[in-house]
């Protein structure tokens, strides 16, 4: 078994697998570590917005995404109570990426991991980290294979935390643990077939105490997926008791959402309600570390806006670039200060890139789970539904922050900065007999 390797990747989501696509067709030997057996269903609102797509062509499954995702988004609207207020999505630069789509996340992982390993990256999967030790700019990965006691050490200059926030590292889940409080958001999903939701539609839950949304995903299922505060569910659970708490909350939701019980009019759920949780949207990007850090292990927005799979692919791209910029590095030569020199300008661009989608959909979260706010949102958004539009384009689904050259054409594409637009190829980073293809 191989064990030395250019860039491990810990976590096979959405940011881990395209990581490891993009650094393995560049030439580095990747190792990406999953806990899970795919394909899994995750609690997630499954949306791809067009700021993506041009991504997901480069990458090498675009077209696969395109056969297999739902309809076109086209629309979006915001539903409370009885209300609902139409708005269209904005139209995408590029014409031929001009709309976002939906599909579940056991097909999407399950496409971008096969890829990678399509690529040449080494997939060790179900396989679970159990600690990273850093030595003198080598990172020791310990990681054991689920079901036994098998455990292996695996080395390299570079690595990849690309885990959710619900998954963390051993040495974080104490601290989890102990963050616990009323006003913690827990997610809830779930699945239905024949239900009416118009297709092409993306509607916005308002509710006291959380928020949600729809929207028809691959295989003609509809995904209803919310998030709530820890005492209104206990507050829903204490005047349901004895009722498993995702059928309280579709209950609340048809009650207190006019759009959710129309569309559900007639449906069937397929399988159970997933629950997972507490969120903990917030940066958790670190000032000198020697690890990098992308998608949720890097910093989580509100899920309110649909950002989740936007900030996991674009981060991954955006690290690939720095790391592909900072040239290749023998791992012999490699030191903590050139990993904090490279980390430290990731997480500069990072910050300037996304913080700002995160503050707008803390804003509107913070609006969305209180009745009073709520309801007066509505006020300007009945009378200027342009309003919806344009918060559509400032929370990034048109524009993509993405922007690598190339001069290697083993790429499938290069990401311009203003559209997204695949070129040429991507910076490749080419192997050197002398380093033994370390970074």
């Amino acid at each position: 078994m191989k064990t030395d390797f250019d860039a491990i990747v810990v976590g096979a989501g959405p940011a881990g697998s395209s990581a490891a696509i993009l650094l393995a067709q560049a030439g580095w030997s990747v190792a990406l570590i999953e806990k899970q057996a795919f394909p899994r269903r995750k609690v997630c609102g499954e949306c791809v917005a067009a700021s993506n797509l041009p991504l997901l062509h480069a990458l090498g499954i675009g077209p696969e995404f395109i056969a297999r995702a739902g309809p076109e988004l086209r629309q979006t609207a915001v539903m409370r109570g009885a209300r609902t207020i139409l708005a269209d999505l904005p139209l995408a630069p590029d014409s031929r990426y001009a709309w976002g789509r939906a599909l579940g996340r056991e097909v999407l992982d399950t496409m971008l991991l096969e890829r990678a390993h399509a690529v040449g990256a080494e997939v060790f999967q179900p396989w679970a980290v159990q600690k990273i030790d850093d030595a003198s700019g080598l990172h020791r990965c310990t990681a054991r294979k689920s079901g036994s006691n098998e455990r292996v050490i695996l080395e390299a200059p570079v690595v990849i935390l690309a885990h959710g926030s619900w998954e963390p590292l051993p040495a974080d889940r104490e601290e989890q643990r102990l963050a616990r409080s009323d006003s913690d958001l827990l997610a809830f999903k779930a699945n239905f077939s024949g239900a009416s939701l118009t297709p092409g539609l993306l509607p916005v839950l308002l509710f006291h105490g959380g928020y949600g949304g729809m929207v028809l995903a691959g295989d003609g299922l509809t995904t209803l997926a919310c998030c709530v505060r820890a005492d209104r569910l206990d507050a829903l659970r204490r005047s349901a008791p004895g009722k498993p708490a995702g059928e309280v909350i579709e209950a609340m939701l048809k009650r207190e959402c006019r759009g959710v019980e129309d569309a559900l009019l007639g449906a069937m759920r397929q399988g159970t309600w997933m629950a997972s949780g507490p969120l903990a949207p917030g940066i958790r990007l670190k000032s000198e570390e020697t690890v990098f850090r992308i998608g949720n292990a890097a910093g989580e927005a509100h899920p309110i806006i649909g950002e989740g799979m936007s900030m996991a692919l674009q981060s991954a791209w955006l690290l690939c670039e720095k790391l592909m910029q900072a040239g290749q590095t023998n791992a012999a030569s490699v030191s903590t200060t050139w990993q904090r020199a490279v980390c430290n300008d990731y997480a500069a661009q990072w910050r300037k890139k996304f913080v700002p989608r995160m503050r707008l959909a803390s804003t509107f979260a913070y609006v969305a789970m209180r009745p009073a706010t709520s309801a007066a949102l509505l006020i300007p958004l009945t009378r200027w539904p342009s309003l919806i539009t344009l918060g559509a384009i400032w929370a990034g689904k048109v524009n993509c922050p993405a922007s690598i050259a190339s001069t290697d054409d083993r790429f499938h594409g290069a990401i311009d900065a203003d559209t997204c637009d695949p070129g040429p190829a991507v910076r490749t980073l080419k192997a050197d007999d002398d380093s033994a293809g370390h970074a």
